[in-house]
Order: structure tokens, then sequence, then C-alpha cells
């Protein structure tokens, strides 16, 4: 017997849309982390830091005058350049979804340079000269501390202004030896990590987690091997000339839209003792 059903009558059948699903996208992290200059129009393309170094006070003798210190800058220059991407929409896609075509694909745009942002930055972790840890080394919390030792040794004060930006599979390594039977699992940071895999501050410093973290360029074969920071915000520099802009553009001959999302900024190191290169091997990884 022949039935008239759903697949017998499948073009009255209205199609409904659920809501847009976005693939995960991690928030960005570093632009906060970092010193930020702003270029105006005009002004070139690059901006030069003057570096002021350190002065040491000598005991003075009585009577005499004390030498003259020559005081003298070192500069580090940021060069911006332009980020983007773009794509065309045509009018039937865009009037044939139930959804906002344009606003969705912009947002995506935005997203994705925001992380283009996050992960030039930290690829700068691969110049720093100061390193803890080593290609075939887990991370650990002790070695996270002798990050902050040398840090402190160089004078920063590690409460203010410090972050710690690890790579999540070696998070999971500092996470599994702070819960471990013997790490005191019962402590602040322990029950904290045990309960949401929030490690909050380790040494008094910020511990942020991001998939952006570089792979390490010290060995060869570097699967596994990433170049984690801790670092001062002195460490490097963001230049913005034009922050992240989404602009559309009407392609009548076409028939539908150009979108475009772009940025003009530029990345680069500041002073080198301000950071710390956490060079780990992931255990699960």
């Amino acid at each position: 017997m022949t039935i008239t059903n759903t697949t017998t009558l499948n073009d009255l059948l209205p199609s409904i849309v659920a809501e847009a699903l976005f693939v995960a996208s991690e928030k960005s992290i570093m632009r906060g982390l970092v010193r930020n200059y702003t270029l105006s129009a005009g002004q070139g393309k690059t901006v030069t830091v003057p570096i002021y170094p350190k002065q040491t006070a000598a005991a003075l003798t009585e009577g005499t005058a004390p030498s003259f210190t020559a005081i003298s800058t070192d500069g580090a220059t940021l060069t911006v350049s332009e980020v983007g991407l773009t794509a065309q929409i045509s009018d039937l896609a865009i009037m044939a979804s139930s959804s906002n075509v344009i606003s969705d694909i912009g947002r995506l745009f935005g997203e994705a340079i925001a992380r283009k942002m996050d992960a030039d930055l930290l690829a700068l972790a691969n110049g720093l000269s100061v390193t803890v840890g080593g290609v075939s080394t887990a991370a650990t919390p002790a070695l996270i501390f002798q990050a902050i030792a040398k840090l402190r040794s160089e004078g920063y004060d590690t409460a203010n202004d410090c972050a710690i930006v690890l790579h999540p599979n070696v998070a999971y390594d500092v996470a599994s030896v702070l819960t471990s039977t013997f790490a005191a699992p019962a402590s602040m940071v322990g029950n904290d990590a045990l309960r949401n895999g929030f490690m909050g501050m380790l040494g008094g410093v910020p511990v942020y987690q991001s998939s952006l973290v570089a792979q390490s360029t010290a060995s060869s074969n570097a699967t596994g091997d990433y170049a984690n920071l801790i670092m001062h915000r002195d460490a490097f520099g963001l230049a913005m000339m034009q922050d992240i802009k989404i602009e559309s553009q009407r392609e009548a001959t076409k028939r539908g839209f150009d979108l475009v999302g772009s940025a003009i900024y530029g990345v680069g190191e500041l002073y080198d003792a301000a950071g710390v290169c956490g060079i780990f091997d992931s255990s699960i990884q």
C-alpha cells in the first residue's frame, strides 16, 4: 500500500534553521598583557620606544664631587602592517538566509583578527634569551616559580603587571602536580584546580591559558614542545594604527557584497629581561 508521508510531501515541509553555531573561539588575552602604543595617521609605519636602563647609586665621599653618570637609552622599534581577510556574499544568500549573514561573518572576521594578534605576540616568546625547562621537560609548579624568581631577580615586582600564559596541554601537567597526593591538594590552589581546573595565581602571578601559545623553536622536532610565557608587560609591545575594522561594500555587478575585516598593527620585543620563555614538553601530546 502506498502512503503519503513526509517523504513524498517533502517539498511542502518548511526548513527550520536553528541559531547559528560558532566553532569555539577563545577570547583574546594578550592585548591587555603588553604595552600598547597608538600611531596616528601621518606618523609613519614605525614607533620607537626608548628604554632607559637602571642606574646604580654609589657611596659619596664628603667634600668630593661625584663622577658624572652618562645616561643613554636603547630603543625598540615596532613596525605596523596590515592583516585581514575578505569574503563575497551574494544577495541571494543574504535574502534566503534566516540569520543575519553579514553580522555573523563580521563576528567571525573580528575573532580571527584578534586571534592573529594574540598569535603574533605569543610567537615572540621564542626570541627571549632567558628560559626555563627544556624540550624534553614537563612543566611543574617548581619550574614556574623558577621563572618568577628570574623576573624578580631583574627587579620586577611580580605582584603587578605580570602574567603566566600556558598552552592548555602544558597547563595540564602543572595542574596534575598541584592536585597529586604528594602536592597538598587540600591547598587553596589545589582545591581550585580539582573543582574547576582554574589555577588562579601561582607565586602571586595570574595564570592564563591559550591554545595559541607557539611551538618552541628550540628543537627541530617541536611536537608537544611549547614556548610558554612568564612575563612582565614591559617584555612586549603592540603598536596599533588601525583597530579591528569590519567593512562591507556593495558590488552591483556581482549582486552581492564584499565583506572585509582588517587591522593595522605591529608587535615586537621591548625589553628582553622582562620575560622568561618556559619551554615545556606536554606529557599528553
